[in-house]
């Protein structure tokens, strides 16, 4: 069994989606019991906001629906974090195209959508609520939630496969 599964979530600036990734993942892990076992942190492709903590209305949607974000403050994703962590997990295709063009030749990370597993969303973009309203942190938070959990399915049986074997 693998000792830790390091996740980096990553939006634009750091303060609405992928601090929400971050912090669905990591409750999740934890109420799985895999919170010693997944770690989940959150950068930003652009340097906005730096050392800021999550937007206010990112906190409180995350705080209605039971996750703490408070702790969290924005960085910027860079080169070093593809040889540290072992997904890095773009919000939208732009950020995508980003990761991939700075990513090391020699990267640990395997980089690709958030949504990738999700059944109802694959293929779409995470959509950016920072100028809409409440529907959009919301709209956030329920695909987030969904892939989230789908993404500690595949990395559960990454960390234990023989949980995951059928008997013949």
């Amino acid at each position: 069994m693998a000792a830790k599964v390091l996740v980096l979530v990553v939006c634009t600036g750091n303060i609405c989606r992928s601090p929400t990734g971050e912090g669905v993942m990591r409750h999740l892990a934890t109420r799985r019991g895999l919170g010693e076992q997944v770690e989940v942190r959150s950068a930003g492709t652009h340097d906005y906001h730096v050392g800021e903590a999550p937007d206010a209305r990112t906190l409180r949607h995350a705080h209605q629906r039971g996750y703490d974000l408070g702790a969290q403050r924005a960085q910027l994703v860079t080169r070093e974090h593809f040889g540290e962590y072992d997904y890095i997990l773009a919000m939208d295709r732009s950020h995508l195209r980003i990761l991939r063009n700075m990513a090391p030749t020699d990267a640990k990370a395997r980089v690709g959508m958030f949504l990738e597993p999700s059944a109802r969303w694959k293929g779409e973009d995470v959509p950016d609520p920072y100028y809409g309203g409440v529907e959009g942190f919301e709209q956030v938070l329920d695909m987030v939630e969904e892939a989230a959990g789908r993404w500690l399915d595949l990395i559960q049986a990454e960390l234990d496969p023989s949980a995951f074997r059928l008997e013949s």
